[in-house]
């Protein structure tokens, strides 16, 4: 195993990661969303099952957002002019943002409801 190379890709993944956080604006929201979800989390006491479905649901939708960036840029590579199959292609990255966006948000309200029922009562 090359080590150098080894290190070397988490040095690249850094720089993905820094990328989309300067240059896409609905990634820094999710990071935003992230860290008040985590401070309500904080707050409400949740469960340690709890807690592991809130940061996998937090961290895939980093991951979807990363990949829908990289869709994104291919398709501008791939074709810089405007066709109908790079929109669509693009599209439906976004649509799969926003699908996973909307289980987030149900799945939080099925871990956040019941806690809070007794304090919005």
């Amino acid at each position: 195993m090359n080590f150098r190379k080894f290190f070397r890709s988490f040095l690249y993944a850094a720089n993905g990661i820094y990328h989309v956080v300067k240059s896409e604006q609905n990634f820094r929201f999710h990071v935003f969303s992230a860290i008040v979800v985590a401070i309500a989390a904080w707050m409400t006491g949740l469960s340690q099952i709890e807690w592991i479905i809130i940061v996998v649901s937090i961290f895939g939708m980093f991951m979807i957002e990363l990949v829908n960036a990289s869709i994104e840029r291919v398709v501008d590579l791939v074709t810089p002019e405007l066709h109908p199959l790079a929109k669509q292609a693009k599209d439906l990255a976004a649509g799969a943002c926003l699908v996973y966006a909307i289980c987030t948000v149900i799945v939080g309200l099925i871990i956040f409801i019941p806690k809070w029922s007794g304090i919005i009562l």
